[in-house]
């Protein structure tokens, strides 16, 4: 019988993609150095219509770190980085690298509770916002005892760029920020200043992220520099990326998939990063005509949003090779309806925070394998140097084609949370992660994942997977999006219900589509109810909440 460990996954493996790979690199500053040193004024970053080189990037990341010593930050410290996806991003990673410290990614919705429970969880003494975060949020937040923040940096969303684009800038101007320290000021006073030299080690923490929090209080996962470095690598070899690509900022940089899919190997890989400073779809395809990017990974909310939009053609989408999906499972009715609006198959990816973005990626040039009995499309196969197995509910070995949870081990997995002992232990037993995921391996070596364990419905005694019944209803021409829930029902215990949202201009019933579900799904499967809503909730990366609606309709 074929086992997990034997790793049949690799003769799946497109052709001169070797099994395992040598880390070019042990931290991020390493990397990035050596782009500088190769390329300095290679453009690093596009912005609207400015840019910055490499050596930009060197320079005004060398007048931040000096400017964090100067304010007493010190080795070991961390700076909060509390931005949208802005240039002040990038320099803020580096700046806190160079001083000696690390970074902790912070979600720009955030509010002032969440806002304080991060920085006093992480500890930081620094932040670095966007001046109307200040104004509205971070000032009354640093101004409490729970928090430790001594020096705040502020920019604006309009430095780097002198365009000022009024569907996201409108009335938005650049001034400081009383109290704090403007980084415009920061690049000229510092201007030409280098840093004392640092040389973080690879076990060294680079940046903390922190989960979603939905199964408690969120937590720091430890993303050390040698985690990043390796997984930079692997997007970039994976991918065949290099110099001449240049790569689309779409999903937020403070999430894992933003920091390594986009930051992470643009640093290493030499090559351009576009941003247009948050999701705004009309914007984002400007964007992409305007620069003709040719790599993205991104939910693949944002591929369905950007794809539906009035007017855009697959000649917007030429400039791409490839493109990536990860952060929520994909129909394969959706990749089938990109493909053909677009020109271009969606690749899965699938991976955590806590295994720094992919642990599994579809080959590129491969099309996924659609599972015969539950209608899943894989989310690939495991990526250089990992090892994943399923585990039974007794923590055993399952048999390959059965479903267990999947757990990863693997040079980008995070060796722990910050502070949080018990947790790593629950979640991280002798290093392997327990991913919480449900899933199986198929006999070629390709992985199924069937849904989250906390997400599966009990309907009178039979388990249905909402992924199944959501994948079956994305099937139906009228559906834009779905997530399915369940919710009380006094004679099944649970019964299933599906929210959807439909395509511009699409009517269909509820009738209609439980009668579409229903002739396809055993009996027990299909949805009692359907309701339709404008816009389903998701979070900033796009993966749609199916828990806030669980608590709607309970």
């Amino acid at each position: 019988m074929t086992t997990y460990t034997e790793r049949p996954w690799l003769a799946l493996y497109r052709d001169g993609t070797r099994a395992d790979i040598t880390p070019a690199f042990d931290t991020m500053l390493e990397l990035f150095r050596a782009s500088v040193s190769r390329a300095p004024d290679a453009v690093a970053i596009r912005y609207f219509d400015g840019s910055l080189t490499f050596a930009d990037l060197d320079a005004r990341s060398d007048a931040l770190a000096v400017a964090l010593a100067e304010q007493g930050f010190a080795a070991g410290d961390r700076l909060a980085v509390y931005t949208q996806n802005n240039p002040a991003f990038v320099v803020g990673l580096l700046g806190a690298w160079k001083a000696g410290g690390s970074a902790v990614a912070i979600n720009p919705m955030n509010k002032a509770r969440e806002l304080t429970y991060l920085l006093a969880d992480s500890g930081a003494t620094a932040l670095l916002c966007l001046e109307e975060l200040y104004a509205s949020v971070a000032r009354d937040v640093i101004a409490g005892d729970e928090v430790r923040v001594r020096t705040v940096f502020t920019c604006s969303p309009l430095d780097e760029q002198t365009r000022n684009d009024q569907r996201l800038f409108a009335g938005t101007n650049r001034g400081g920020v009383e109290g704090t320290i403007g980084l415009e000021q920061v690049f000229a006073e510092y201007a030409g200043r280098s840093p004392a030299p640092v040389s973080p080690r690879g076990d060294d923490v680079a940046v903390l992220t922190y989960t979603s929090g939905t199964t408690g209080v969120p937590k720091g996962a430890m993303n050390t520099h040698a985690n990043m470095a390796f997984n930079s690598q692997t997007y970039r070899d994976w991918m065949g990326l290099g110099p001449d690509d240049a790569l689309l900022g779409v999903a937020p940089l403070f999430h894992i998939t933003g920091l390594v899919g986009h930051v992470g190997i643009a640093l290493l890989a030499g090559c351009p990063l576009v941003l247009a400073h948050r999701f705004e779809p009309h914007v984002v395809m400007d964007a992409i005509r305007e620069h003709r990017p040719t790599f993205t990974v991104g939910s693949i909310t944002v591929f369905i949003s950007l794809s539906g939009l009035e007017g855009a053609t697959k000649d917007d989408w030429s400039s791409f090779r490839m493109v990536y999906s990860g952060g929520a499972p994909i129909a394969p009715a959706v990749t089938d309806q990109f493909q053909d609006k677009t020109g271009l198959y969606i690749h899965n990816i699938y991976g955590l925070t806590e295994t720094n973005s992919p642990s599994h990626a579809v080959p590129l040039g491969v099309k996924a394998p659609v599972d015969p009995s539950s209608g899943a499309l894989s989310v690939g196969v495991p990526v250089f140097n990992t090892v994943v197995r399923i585990l039974d509910e007794d923590g055993k070995e399952a048999p390959v084609g059965e479903i267990g949870e999947i757990v990863t081990s693997g040079p980008q997995v995070v060796p722990g949370y910050w502070q949080k002992p018990e947790a790593t232990e629950q979640s991280l037993p002798g290093g392997e992660l327990r991913t919480g995921d449900v899933g199986f391996m198929d006999e070629q070596g390709w992985f199924f994942l069937v849904d989250r364990k906390k997400d599966m419905i009990n309907a009178a005694g039979y388990k249905v997977w909402p992924r199944e019944v959501e994948d079956v209803l994305y099937g139906h021409p009228a559906v834009r999006e779905v997530a399915v829930v369940g919710v009380p029902d006094e004679y099944r215990g649970e019964s299933v219900k599906a929210y959807v949202s439909l395509k511009p201009g699409a009517e269909v019933s509820e009738q209609e589509l439980i009668g579409f579900a229903k002739e396809q799904m055993a009996a027990y499967k299909y949805p009692r109810s359907v309701e339709f809503l404008d816009e389903l909730p998701k979070t900033t990366t796009g993966k749609i909440l199916r828990r806030e609606l669980r608590a709607s309709g309970a």
